[in-house]
Parts: C-alpha cells; structure tokens; sequence
C-alpha cells in the first residue's frame, strides 16, 4: 500500500531544498568583508615588523649619542707633573651612510649585510687621527645583523667644539615600490652643560630625498 500523494509531496518539498540566491549573496558578502579584514590586519603586522628596526636603531643611535656627551674629553697634548687641563664634552662628528659610504644608499627591496672590519661602514674611522670623535666610531655603536635601512647621523660638532645639535635619520624601500619610510630623532643642547635633549621622534613617507 502506497503513502498518500500529500504525503508525498511533503517529503518531496523538503527533499529539494536548497540555499537561496539572497542568502548565497549574503554568505559571499560576509566572506569578503573578513578577507579584506584580514588582508589589512596582515599588512599592519607587516609593515610594523619591518619598521621596528629602524625605531629601535634610531633610538639607540640617540642614546650612543647622549652617552658620548657625557664623556668627558681632555685634549691629547700630554700633561706636565703636577699640571692641568680643562675637561669637556663634545657631541660625535657627523658619521657615514651605512651602506653608502659619502652618500646615501637605500636598500630597495632588500637587506644590507655590514661590512664590520676595521675601515668599513660602522668602523670606517677605527684607527684614523682623531677617529674616536667621529661618527660610529665615537659613539661606539654598529649593526651586526643585515639591516632594510640605511642609518646616518648628524651633528655640528668639531675637532674643538661641542656641538648644539645632533640628528639621526634612517631611510628605507622596504616593499621596492618607491615608497620611501623615513625616521628621524633630533636632539639638541639647550644651554652650555645641558645634557643632550632628544626632543622629537617621527616617521615620514615620502618620495623626496633627504
């Protein structure tokens, strides 16, 4: 004996049921949304991966930078028995690019591998006259691991004089598009015995030069 054709129906009708047009578009929709969530949510982590080296860098140049002034310097002439000498403090001399030497060089897409033998990029003054007051040599630091920037710093001082100011920049292509990240941390001596000031920290994008 045969089940009522209603019956039948009913079973049939459920049987065939399926997702609707609105609600495939809404499933896609929704799928969309949270890929482009996680797409920038990736890219943030990214770009704050990459850029971490270059904050951490540049605030470590800037602290080499304020423990240098707080050496006390006396002028290599000789003292006589009994005799005596004033004692100062300088900021470093202007160093190098790292890489770059004389000029800039930004790593585009890349990584740079120092080169730490004496007479080379972070030692380029080791062992030259006067090089204890020049660039990384003074402010005895370097890079070891490659880096995606390349780092200088700036200062006014001289072979005789202390300076007023001091700044570190770091510039990088990181993605090779173009796009050039840019930190800088400036300091200053606000008067005669002050120590130094780092008084701004700041990351520019842009395609200018320095």
């Amino acid at each position: 004996m045969g089940l009522p054709t209603d019956v039948i129906r009913i079973r049939n009708r459920h049987k065939n049921k399926g997702f609707t047009l609105i609600e495939l578009l809404i499933v896609v929709a929704i799928v969309g949304v949270l890929a482009v969530i996680a797409v920038v949510s990736v890219r943030r982590s990214l770009a704050n991966a990459k850029s971490a080296e270059a904050r951490n860098a540049v605030g470590a140049i800037g602290k080499a930078a304020a423990r240098a002034l707080e050496r006390e310097v006396i002028e290599s002439t000789g003292l006589a028995p009994g005799g005596s000498t004033a004692v100062t403090h300088r900021l470093c001399q202007t160093s190098n690019f790292v890489p770059g030497g004389a000029s800039v060089s930004v790593p585009v897409g890349a990584k740079y591998q120092p080169n730490n033998a004496v007479g080379f990029d972070y030692h380029l003054n080791d062992g030259a006259p006067n090089g204890e007051r020049i660039g990384w040599t003074c402010l005895k630091y370097e890079m070891t691991s490659p880096q995606s920037y390349c780092y200088h710093y700036i200062s006014d001082a001289g072979l005789t004089s202390t300076g007023t100011y001091m700044r570190v920049r770091a510039r990088g292509d990181l993605d090779g598009d173009g796009v050039i990240a840019r930190f800088t941390l400036e300091g200053a001596i606000l008067a005669v015995g002050d120590a130094l000031c780092e008084n701004r920290s700041k990351l520019i994008r842009q395609n200018a030069a320095w």
